[in-house]
């Protein structure tokens, strides 16, 4: 009897351990709406000092005129987004945010940025995320589907000649580098990734070897997860794998303070790319500041790739 019961017990802890893997890493609950007076920033100490700026980002985002916009998923999910237009027929940012985050949260200055840059945005809430369906997060395997669906969606809109550059910050740059590993519509003209990281599988085992875990030993968990719970393959793709068969541009931006998403992981992609890119360090930034810590410094840098803009 014991010859049978060791195995099964094996078996269902390996099935148990790779569901908690699951819900820790990818499930994502039902989202509270945020309130009209609430101001959400991300979790963490080091945000605490653009807190001021980052909360009056938001008001200024929440008072600008825009349009909700919404597409259907390729698996049934409505994803939702705002537009902003800064003039018609300006070329327009896609920007995608990061792991657990919302567009607003985390792209509000995004949107004062492209403005100043005389472009449109496109602001979305990714899969599971903010005012978007869903409930599983698969760290760009499907979000990058989902970026093709909105150039799609902003293509049948709008001039299918309107200059487009995808933009993303961390797991957003992460998605938006998979997509332009893709076939792409010939409007597609660049890429802005802000502290991107190499790959879902890479992140993963560095997250958990900040847990202070054996990634060997646990990384192998959540894979099995995220296929038997997800219903999804973490190493179907990759942004390094994508960078090497990219065909536009790229801006690469991260703070060298960064140590969440290793600063290196961007410096990997850069030099992977097949494409023109530039890279730009960003001394005493953590993760996702850049901008907010060089402005002056992230302007002058993207302008070498000479973007489009409304007057170009």
């Amino acid at each position: 009897m014991a010859y049978v019961l060791i195995p099964a017990v094996i078996f269902a802890l390996i099935i148990l351990t790779a569901y908690i893997c699951y819900r820790m890493a990818f499930y994502s609950p039902d989202r509270v709406p945020i309130g009209p007076d609430e101001y959400p920033i991300p979790d963490g100490e080091i945000y605490e000092p653009f807190r001021e700026q980052m909360v009056a980002w938001m008001k200024e985002t929440r008072a600008l005129d825009r349009k909700d916009v919404s597409i259907r998923s390729f698996d049934g999910l409505t994803l939702r987004g705002y537009f902003y237009e800064y003039a018609p027929g300006a070329p327009i940012e896609l920007m995608m945010h990061g792991y657990r985050g919302a567009a607003e949260r985390d792209l509000c200055g995004g949107v004062q940025r492209a403005f100043s840059m005389k472009r449109s945005v496109l602001l979305i809430d990714q899969r599971a995320c903010g005012r978007s369906d869903g409930h599983i997060i698969t760290f760009g395997i499907n979000e990058h589907r989902d970026c093709l669906s909105w150039v799609d969606f902003l293509n049948k809109r709008f001039d299918s000649k309107l200059p487009i550059i995808l933009t993303g910050i961390s797991m957003g740059a992460a998605t938006v580098m998979m997509a332009a590993g893709q076939k792409l519509p010939e409007n597609v003209v660049g890429v802005i990734a802000d502290c991107g990281y190499t790959s879902p599988k890479e992140i993963i085992q560095k997250v958990i070897r900040d847990m202070r875990l054996p990634p060997k030993l646990a990384y192998p968990f959540v894979k099995l997860g995220a296929r038997l719970f997800g219903h999804f393959d973490l190493e179907e793709f990759s942004s390094i794998e994508a960078m090497r068969n990219c065909k536009i541009p790229v801006f690469f931006v991260h703070g060298a303070a960064d140590d969440f998403v290793p600063c290196e992981m961007s410096i990997a992609c850069s030099k992977a790319c097949a494409a023109e890119n530039v890279l730009l360090k960003v001394p005493g930034a953590g993760h996702g500041l850049a901008y907010l810590v060089g402005p002056q410094a992230y302007a002058d840098a993207v302008a070498k790739l000479n973007f489009p803009s409304a007057e170009n």
